[in-house]
Order: C-alpha cells, then structure tokens, then sequence
C-alpha cells in the first residue's frame, strides 16, 4: 500500500508547474496558468466521484536583464533595470467522472508591481501595477492506464481552453510622459498585463515510471495555442511595428526523479529540469504586433508532504539559462547599419507553493488498510 501513497505523493509534486506559470518569468510574458493537472495530484489512482480543491501560491521578483543570453550586468550598475514583482494566486477545482477521466476549472487571481525609468520619462523611477482576475482555464484529462497497471507507471492526455476573462488593457498612473511632462494613465507593460485578450487552446500530456521502490521518474508538457494576432491594446513603444500588443503561444517542459522517504510517511522529494517560454512564431494564426520572445532553462528541486488526503508541495526552480530571442519585430525592423535585438528582464528563481485536498466519494480502501 506504500506504493500507492508515494505514487499520490510523487504525482501531487510533479504536477505543480501547471497550477503556477506565471504572469511572466520576468519580462518574457509567461501567463499564469494552470494546467489539467492541477490540484489533481493524486488522480492517476483517482476514483469515480473524487473531488479535488487545490490552492497554488507563486512568485518572482525579475531584474537581470539579457539580451540573448548574454547578461547585461550594467543595468543594475546604472540603476536603469526593470524590476517586476509577480505575485500569483490559483483557486482549482478537479472531478473525476471516471477512474480514468477528469476534469478541472482553475480561477487565477494576479497582483504584479513593475520598477522602471525608461516608462516615466528616463528622469525618475517609478512603479505601475496591475491586480484582479486573470485568464480563467477549463480542461480535461484522460489517464492511458488504470488499476494495478497504473502503479508502475501511466500517461495522460488532455485538452484544454483559456478563456480571456483577464484585463488585457490594465492601466496605470505613468509620469514625466504626458505634454509638459505631465502624467497620464497607459496601459501597463506585456509582463505584467492580467490577460492577453486571446481564446487559448492547450494540448497537454504527464506521465510517470517506477524505476524502484520510492523512486519515480516524471515528465509533465504543455503547449498553449493563442490563434489571435493582436489585442488592441498600446504599448507605447517608439518602434511603430511595436505599438500594438501580441497574442502569443507558450509552452513549457518539465521532467525529473521524485524520491519518496519511507522512513517518514507522506515526506518526498523531487529534483528536475524545467522549460518554459513564448516562441517567436505562434503555430497557428498571424504573429504581429510586439512581444519579447524567449525561454528559460531551471534545475527545479522540490519536496511534498501529504498528511490523510492534503498534500502540500514547494518547488523552487533556479534558473540556469535566460535567453531573450529576437522578435520578429527585431528581424523586420533591422538594416545593415542598425541590427536590432531588444532585451528583456528576468528572474533568479521562482517560489512555487500549493495546496491540495483530495475529497474521495467514499473512503478509498488505500487509507483504511494503514
């Protein structure tokens, strides 16, 4: 019966990084998002009837800047960095209407603060914010295996849509910027926006493997399809290419080893890899408008303890590899004499908290046979 535990345990953990992509990894504009997994953890051992109420918790505070992967220490010596704090609130809700399918709404809450000179005028520093409800996300997942089968390993596929319920034109107070350097209320930066004014689509797959007692191998991947070009919303950028806000994809890929401790029931750890980012071209639909394309590569270690049916989980991904890849504003607008490849602000790590309870129908035979 320890297995199954672990498996609970090892699974709640793997699936964290859905429930907590956030509102940019900095100025790449990463939404927060969650993904089918989400306060499902315990699902691939999931019973008909089962509910499952998560609460995710993120953050990051984003200020090195890179352009490529090339840092550029000199913003932070010359005091002209861009800070954004990003703070991410998930409420889930998962049912399993079988022992193999289920489903999930996820309703993300977002507070972020931004830091900047270039945004009020070069002459002072100044904050804008944005806080409220972002982009609402519904899906379905189906588990490959069930039974016994699904002890040693299983998969799942899902299906997903994003629902545009985020302010994509959040506005702020911007100073030094209006006719004799008066303020004026803009909308807020790309990074920081509560939405991106798109109906996203997601294909999504996570899987597990026994390799030994209380040893367990993961992967968890997503792909968000945003086929709308552009939003409407200014960006107030001197480059008439960048004026317009864009509607981009993003994707993210994680996998790793989770370790259960016998010797302290419910007590795990994990330690893996993780990508995320915006790519330059969306796969479906035009690409306009400006974006700061780009990904991040982290080592991702992590530890979940799960006590009756609450499991409560940390990660903390570090990143090993920011890379702020040219737009395709940057390609067109390039000449000979003036090669173009903006920039873009990101984090050192990511903290990464969430609750789940599972709710079975019935008490499963699992807990009653301890």
């Amino acid at each position: 019966m320890k297995k199954y535990i672990l498996l609970a345990v090892f699974t709640l953990g793997s699936l964290v990084l859905f429930c907590q992509l956030s509102f940019a990894q900095g100025c790449v504009a990463i939404r927060q998002f969650s993904g089918i997994g989400n306060a499902v953890g315990q699902l691939n051992v999931q019973t008909k009837g089962d509910l499952n109420v998560g609460l995710s918790y993120r953050y990051f505070k984003s200020f090195r800047h890179f352009r490529g992967t090339h840092e550029e220490p000199d913003r932070i010596e010359n005091g002209t960095q861009v800070i954004n704090w990003s703070h991410g609130l998930d409420f889930n809700i998962g049912y399993s209407f079988t022992d193999r399918l289920f489903g999930v709404v996820s309703i993300p809450y977002a507070y972020n603060e931004r830091s900047s000179l270039y945004e009020h005028g070069r002459e002072t520093r100044h904050k804008s914010y944005s806080g409220g409800l972002a982009d609402i996300r519904l899906g379905a997942g189906y588990w490959i295996l069930s039974g016994e089968k699904a002890a040693k390993g299983n998969i799942s596929l899902g299906l997903g849509f994003k629902l545009p319920t985020g302010d994509y034109n959040a506005k702020s107070t911007f100073y030094n910027v209006g006719p004799n350097k008066t303020s004026e209320v803009r909308p807020v930066d790309q990074s920081i926006q509560l939405g991106d004014g798109g109906f996203g689509i997601t294909l999504e797959s996570q899987g597990l493997k026994e390799f030994k007692s209380s040893l367990f191998g993961y992967y968890n991947a997503f792909y968000l399809f945003n086929p709308r070009n552009t939003n409407g919303t200014q960006t107030f950028r001197s480059r008439a290419s960048e004026g317009i806000m864009s509607v981009p994809d993003q994707y993210a890929l994680r996998a790793g080893l989770f370790y259960g401790i016998e010797k302290v029931h419910g007590l795990g750890f994990s330690l893996g890899g993780r990508l995320e980012g915006v790519p330059v071209r969306d796969l479906i639909g035009e690409s306009g408008g400006f974006r700061r394309p780009g990904y991040v590569i982290s080592v991702e270690p992590g530890a979940s303890y799960m006590l009756g049916n609450v499991t409560a989980t940390l990660n903390v991904p570090v990143a090993l590899v920011r890379n702020r890849t040219r737009s395709l504003t940057d390609i067109s607008d390039s000449t000979p004499d003036n090669f173009r490849h903006g920039d873009a602000a990101f984090a050192d790590y990511l903290l990464n908290f969430s609750l789940a309870w599972r709710i079975p129908k019935k008490a499963p035979v699992l807990f009653n046979s301890l």
